[in-house]
């Protein structure tokens, strides 16, 4: 499982032209599934996503995690974060789970995610979306469950 966690002042996700879901200050996260993810991903990333020290405390030091700012999360699925450009130009996307594997986990995902008391908004899974976002910082991080970084 691989996601990119921005750190934000607001985002949102458009669907069709409408507005699907937005947040104010937190994190706009994209996630990417494999084929390859299991309960264990999902419980290190949550873990690791819900404790990440990124927003500024008092004294203007990443010092404060998603639950100390009461902030929201916008969750986005993102198969294109398993692409291959190993050859040719035209990304590979063989390691992306098909979506029969990767919506359930993603919809556990989300459910663990909410277990933290956190207000979590999504996207449609596999709909066109168009997402914009204002990052704060920018901050911008890179996990990815396989390798543990």
């Amino acid at each position: 499982m691989r996601a990119i966690i921005q750190r934000v002042s607001k985002a949102s996700v458009l669907i069709e032209g409408k507005t699907e879901n937005s947040i104010g200050k937190g994190l706009m996260i994209l996630l990417g599934i494999t084929d390859e993810d299991t309960k264990e991903d999902i419980n290190w990333l949550v873990r690791k996503i819900t404790q990440l020290r990124i927003f500024s405390d008092a004294r203007s030091k990443m010092n404060l995690d998603i639950q100390d700012i009461g902030g929201s999360i916008l969750l986005v699925s993102q198969f294109t974060l398993y692409a291959s450009v190993k050859k040719g130009n035209r990304p590979s996307f063989i390691r992306a789970a098909h979506p029969d594997i990767a919506q359930p986990l993603y919809n556990k995902f989300v459910e663990s995610l909410r277990r933290n008391k956190i207000e979590v908004k999504t996207g449609i899974f596999g709909a066109d979306m168009k997402v914009t976002l204002t990052n704060d910082g920018p901050v911008t991080i890179w996990m990815d469950s396989q390798t543990r970084e």
